[in-house]
């Protein structure tokens, strides 16, 4: 049988074939006219699919590039920082502000779970200089209530960052509105191309913390940045192609709404919300348990594996089987999840190959007593509820 390779990975994601084209035609010099153009047009285009007034950078780096560089630039070493944490990544934004010499708190709570609203107050002091967090925890699937967090932060002293690496494409933020001072995206999520950029918008309220941070910084000097963008340019030699490329992926998700991008990403978030519900609809269907089901997220599916079961031998299986490459948990959670994407270029006739696979994985490699067709009939029951 011929097999063709699928990533359902929640980064990397699929590619987009319009980015790849572009990429194949920048052979451009990133110091003439038709680069600065690009690059303007691009910054332009990033702060409506952000949804934002505020200024956007874009770093040549993957997306912790960008989260290294809101702490550098917004902290100094013995600065009070909160983070909340329910995740490998959450997890990051820990040993990232240490490394930075701030003093810690930290809200955590266990994989696969979501904050209490209460505790987070509790642990908001006046003396916090920024509040760091994920919008999606990939590494459980979990959403968290950014908005409900930026209320509690808004009328604080503190900046709140957020990591919005697979919450951007996949979840609604009103970033001006609510008071988000930073929030992360990367490439190599909802935009459909490769790793290699990080982008961030960064408020009025983040420019003037600059002012007075100490910590040290170079290339993510985000005042360099800025300074060099106003002028069609960044600071040191970018990824010129994915820069065309993420180009092209903006235009592409704005030409799927008459080529209005602001309509275009709530048709992209709308498409990863419904393909979420459906793929957790027939994973369910299948006798797999959620992972996160209070807090459940449009970016991916996380369920945990079957008693006796390791999550790896389920990837290696659908790897092996149909060449469709599924996410293992991270961290302490490999062995014990699997996670399926839905973010970027991902459609509705993905998730219903997705779930017809794992109906052969469930039945022939995990023996559970599976009725052809049932996983998928509940997907397009989803769908047919929610409309195109």
């Amino acid at each position: 049988m011929i097999r063709k390779t699928r990533l359902y990975t929640p980064g990397p994601t699929p590619l987009l074939p319009a980015a790849q084209f572009a990429m194949a035609a920048a052979d451009i010099h990133h110091r003439t006219p038709e680069f600065r153009a690009l690059f303007q047009k691009v910054l332009a285009q990033l702060k409506v699919f952000i949804g934002t007034a505020n200024d956007v950078i874009l770093f040549s780096s993957s997306g912790t590039g960008a989260m290294e560089a809101s702490v550098s630039n917004l902290t100094s070493a013995g600065d009070r920082v909160l983070v909340l944490t329910a995740g490998k990544f959450g997890e990051r934004w820990v040993d990232l502000t240490r490394a930075f010499g701030c003093q810690v708190d930290v809200v955590e709570v266990p994989y696969g779970q979501t904050f209490d609203m209460a505790e987070v107050k509790k642990a908001l002091r006046p003396e916090h200089k920024a509040v760091y967090m994920q919008a999606s925890e990939t590494s459980t699937t979990a959403t968290h209530d950014v908005e409900a967090v930026a209320r509690l932060v808004k009328d604080t002293p503190a900046l709140l960052v957020v990591d919005g690496i697979t919450g951007l494409g996949t979840m609604t933020f009103d970033v001006d509105g609510w008071g988000i001072d930073i929030l992360i995206g990367g490439s190599q999520k909802a935009v459909m191309i490769p790793p290699g950029l990080a982008y961030l918008s960064v408020s009025e309220k983040a420019w003037k913390a600059m002012e007075t941070a100490k910590n040290p910084r170079y290339y993510f000097d985000l005042r360099k940045e800025r300074k060099n963008a106003a002028k069609g340019e960044s600071a040191y030699t970018p990824a010129v192609a994915l820069v065309a490329a993420l180009g092209a992926a903006l235009d592409y998700i704005a030409g799927q709404a008459g080529g209005d991008l602001e309509k275009g990403r709530i048709a992209l978030i709308h498409n990863a919300q419904v393909n979420a519900a459906a793929t957790r609809a027939g994973l369910v269907a299948l006798g797999f348990t959620l992972f996160a089901p209070s807090a459940p997220g449009a970016a991916a599916t996380a369920v945990a594996a079957p008693e006796g079961i390791d999550s790896s031998d389920i990837v290696k299986a659908l790897k092996a089987r149909f060449s469709l490459v599924a996410a293992n948990g991270q961290g302490s959670m490999k062995g014990k999840i699997l996670r399926v994407a839905h973010l970027g270029f991902f459609d509705y006739l993905d998730t219903i190959a997705f779930l017809g696979a794992m109906e052969h994985i469930a039945k022939d490699t995990l023996g559970l007593p599976v009725e052809y067709g049932k996983a998928v009939a509940a997907a397009q029951q989803v769908y047919a509820e929610a409309g195109k």
